[in-house]
């Protein structure tokens, strides 16, 4: 079983549970700064390793209309700021080959959305810079297909892969999580993690934006540790009412740390157990 190094963080399925959380796009510097230092804090209590993500360009909006963020200059200038003021590791999604080297610079996880993990091209850029790549398991992938994907990582040199499962599509506007798939994909060997908050999408549904059912976000991430994986991937906002994307499938600080708390207990068992 392969370990993961995020500098003072190492992700595996077999150690203590880390955390990947933040806003769905970065917003503004100061909210983006005020929601890492609210995790950070959050973290630091419970003592759960922290990675803090945030999209600086949300490139696969449902409409023309929809707010993406930043952009990538002025974005990875904040996320530097947050990493410089709070010592925090970063991960953030690319979209295109063009903003790969910019990307790595800044950094500490690339991240492949799901829509685009079969783009071979993007996948085989992003791993030579030797960064970890967390790869996003595509809605319309079965678990056994990452099993290319990693492939195509593996074969620029660079072991540093993580796999997210964040739920499969189900008809129409719907997304269906199969706790199966954590098992699938943590036979290949890599740090595996669950996704609650895109988990609990409904893509498309509000008609030009998508819905959300936030009320089921602690009920998978129970049970995905209950399971066993590496980590969780945590789509978190000050206001989620208020949020300008995502907002219907992300949780408050309040809730985050009601369920970090749980979710401890449980990874805690569940790695204690000799299977």
């Amino acid at each position: 079983m392969r370990e993961v190094k995020i500098g003072r963080i190492k992700l595996s399925n077999k150690r203590p549970l880390v955390l990947i959380a933040g806003p769905c796009v970065i917003e503004s510097e100061k909210s983006c700064l005020d929601c890492a230092r609210e995790l950070k804090k959050i973290s630091l209590k419970l003592d759960i390793p922290l990675i803090f993500k945030a999209s600086y360009d949300k490139a696969n909006r449902s409409s023309l209309k929809s707010y993406r963020g930043p952009g990538i200059k002025k974005g990875l200038r904040i996320l530097g700021k947050v990493k410089r003021e709070l010592a925090i590791p970063l991960l953030s999604d690319i979209h295109c080959r063009t903003e790969v080297k910019q990307a790595a610079a800044v950094l500490d996880i690339i991240q492949i959305p799901a829509f685009l993990s079969r783009q071979t091209d993007l996948i085989l850029e992003a791993a030579r810079t030797k960064k970890p790549l967390n790869i996003k398991k595509g809605q319309f992938l079965a678990p056994w297909d990452v099993q290319n994907v990693i492939e195509k990582v593996a074969s620029t040199g660079n072991k540093n892969i993580i796999i997210t499962e964040r739920g499969t599509s189900f008809g129409y506007n719907n997304l269906v999580s199969d706790m199966r798939s954590l098992v699938t994909l943590g036979a290949y060997g890599y740090p595996v993690v669950f996704d609650a908050t895109h988990s609990v999408q409904l893509p498309g549904a509000a008609g030009s934006s998508s819905g959300g059912q936030r009320e089921f976000v602690s009920v998978l991430s129970r049970s995905a540790v209950a399971v066993g994986c590496a980590g969780l991937f945590l789509e978190v906002h000050p206001r989620p009412e208020q949020a300008l994307s995502d907002g219907p499938n992300m949780i408050g600080f309040a809730e985050l740390e009601r369920l970090l708390k749980q979710v401890k207990k449980i990874d805690k068992i569940v790695k204690s157990l000799k299977v």
